[in-house]
């Protein structure tokens, strides 16, 4: 039996599956920065880089890194809308859940791009970061956002009792 969607767990499994949709359109908003030249290595592939070598792995092939950076990127957006949707059950905002979701994403953003990721040396903070790769990113996790509220802030739906006979 799955969890309901009104109770801790469920609402962790609803919002797990929310990010892990959100990091899906995110990503599409990644890949077209990149192509128009405005991101460079993307920063999942960057931070995954980091940590493989820190882990001593230095002989993997390019697919290998891509696929544990990809791996990665949805694991932590599905933790991340999870998170999300935690916050949105005990705070209830008084925003439209996708302002909050955007307002949270745009945290995550933050946090990331100016906090965790420049403190461990994997990369330049956003504000000195190359032109284009923050306001790429930010519009990114903006859409992240977007998406994770209106999945997260949408109704249940009602259960349909079995038929009495």
């Amino acid at each position: 039996m799955l969890a309901r969607r009104d109770s801790a767990v469920g609402n962790l499994g609803a919002g797990a599956v929310a990010g892990t949709l959100a990091t899906g359109l995110m990503s599409a908003v990644m890949v077209g920065a990149k192509r128009s030249g405005l991101m460079g290595q993307m920063p999942p592939e960057t931070i995954t880089a980091h940590f493989l070598d820190r882990l001593g792995w230095h002989h993997r092939s390019g697919k290998t890194q891509d696929s544990l950076a990809v791996v990665t990127h949805f694991g932590f957006g599905a933790a991340s809308g999870s998170l999300f949707a935690v916050i949105q059950r005990r705070l209830r905002p008084p925003v439209p859940p996708v302002a909050a979701g955007m307002v949270f994403a745009t945290g995550v953003w933050l946090v990331s791009y100016q906090g965790w990721v420049p403190a461990l040396g994997i990369m330049a903070p956003a504000s000195r970061d190359r032109p284009g790769r923050p306001q790429s990113m930010l519009v990114a996790h903006l859409v992240f956002g977007a998406v994770l509220g209106a999945l997260v802030g949408r109704p249940a739906r009602k259960r349909e009792s079995p038929a009495s006979g």
